[in-house]
């Protein structure tokens, strides 16, 4: 058995932060790794202390479920709860970010997406592109 890449071995822990997802809808992973350390991990969930979609159901606005925090948002805040920069760093996400998620990592100072499969389009990596956020890289297995 050879040795996974540095992306492959990244997006496979990603693709177990998903498992912890909340809302059914979406598992969705993220981890955020500097100098080949993981420094910060998100899934799909509602905010701390607040319920999940898997015990209260949905909470949908324009076919959306607006009661989660997606997996990206929630690698990055808890990176700022914890008082850790992000600048510099590559996300790696089982989802391709959307819109919301690709301004947050713009405005942290994430230098790499790598992404396992597009979410719904590309027009969050556009705007990803459009930061010069020029390693933008979609990982196929």
């Amino acid at each position: 058995m050879s040795r996974p890449s540095w992306d492959a071995y990244f997006m496979g822990l990603a693709i177990a932060a998903s498992k912890r997802s909340t809302c059914d809808r979406a598992f969705v992973g993220a981890i955020i790794v500097k100098d080949k350390d993981v420094i910060s991990t998100g899934y799909n969930g509602s905010p701390p202390g607040l319920p999940h979609c898997d015990d209260v159901g949905h909470f949908m606005v324009e076919d959306h479920c607006s009661r989660t925090i997606h997996a990206e948002t929630n690698a990055i805040l808890r990176a700022a709860r914890n008082g850790v920069s992000i600048k510099g760093a590559t996300i790696y996400t089982t989802h391709s970010p959307c819109l919301n998620c690709a301004k947050m990592i713009i405005g942290a100072g994430i230098v790499k997406v790598v992404s396992k499969q597009i979410y719904r389009d590309s027009t969050a990596l556009n705007l990803i592109s459009e930061a010069n956020i020029t390693n933008v890289v979609i990982y196929e297995d």
